[in-house]
């Protein structure tokens, strides 16, 4: 379906995604949410939390929400999207945070952001 407008390329960008551990913590609170806080502090475009529903890591051990095997290990990913030189610069954040493991992947991509529309300020929280 088309809304009678073409879209331009978009822009080259990075992608930057953390693979943590729901419980893992940093100061007593949540990993992901510190990982969040120092992205916005940071400057960068935007992040967002993923949880996942099953996953394993480098223990093997499958983690799941399913049924009565309910794990307090779930995977959870913090996706970031901006610049190359602006993620590339968050990185040794990353370095400090995860001294107790987690993956770091990056892949290139492009960014094609749509503008809010209705004049309406973004809640706190929204997607961004």
């Amino acid at each position: 379906m088309t809304h009678g407008t073409a879209h331009p390329g978009g822009t080259p960008a990075l992608r930057l995604t953390v693979l943590v551990g729901e419980q893992d913590t940093w100061h007593h609170k949540p990993l992901y949410a510190e990982i969040v806080h120092r992205a916005r502090a940071a400057g960068l475009a935007g992040a967002s939390v993923f949880r996942g529903i099953e996953g394993f890591g480098a223990t093997s051990l499958i983690h799941t929400q399913r049924l009565l095997s309910l794990s307090e290990e779930l995977p959870v990913a913090v996706v970031v999207v901006d610049t190359g030189e602006r993620v590339r610069s968050f990185l040794p954040q990353l370095d400090e945070l995860l001294t107790d493991g987690g993956t770091v992947t990056l892949d290139p991509c492009e960014r094609i952001t749509y503008p809010r529309t209705g004049g309406t300020a973004p809640e706190e929280g929204g997607r961004g």
